[in-house]
């Protein structure tokens, strides 16, 4: 069974498909509503855009903890900034995966960065100063040495690849992960 923060993460993955708008868009429009309680957030959303209670109060929660400031870009900023020499592999890997085609959403969270087509199919973490691991989903296929399982590493994933220099953003990761998008979509 899935801990509550699991289940938060999935609800939050599927703001954007459930709502019709990113947490970014509603994060400005609850800013341009200028209210600062949370029932009478939830009570806005529901009343005048139609969000359903759990989702408006997902919504409400994030806002207030500080999601009305932190944008996307400002997210993954956070992620590398003390692990600036790790950023480049994060980088290969997303132009990578721009490469397979139309439908990779990228949805920034606090510690990782959740890739998505429909729904989630990986995510790239930067984990310690030298290591980004790269959470892929491939339920059913084998752990190897290289793709191990992820175990304790993220629930929302069922593997995951340990990448700690440029190089090892290769054809065989990047094959791992179009496998994984194909799934999803």
């Amino acid at each position: 069974m899935a801990s509550p923060e699991e289940m938060a993460q999935t609800m939050r993955n599927n703001i954007p498909e459930k709502t019709g708008k990113k947490q970014d868009e509603w994060n400005k429009l609850i800013k341009a509503s200028k209210l600062d309680k949370h029932g009478q957030i939830v009570k806005m959303l529901k009343a005048d855009h139609g969000v359903t209670h759990g989702f408006a109060n997902l919504i409400s929660s994030d806002f207030l903890k500080g999601g009305a400031e932190t944008s996307s870009d400002d997210l993954v900023a956070t992620q590398y900034a003390k692990k600036a020499d790790l950023k480049p592999i994060y980088d290969k890997l997303i132009n990578e995966i721009g490469k397979f085609g139309s439908g990779v959403e990228l949805a920034p969270k606090k510690a990782y960065v959740s890739l998505r087509h429909k729904k989630q199919f990986a995510l790239i973490q930067p984990s310690t100063k030298t290591r980004v691991d790269v959470g892929i989903n491939l339920k059913g296929d084998e752990a190897t040495d290289r793709l191990e399982a992820s175990g304790s590493f993220n629930a929302m994933v069922s593997h995951r690849v340990r990448i700690t220099n440029m190089e090892q953003v290769d054809k065989e990761l990047i094959s791992w992960l179009k496998e994984a998008f194909n799934r999803a979509g």
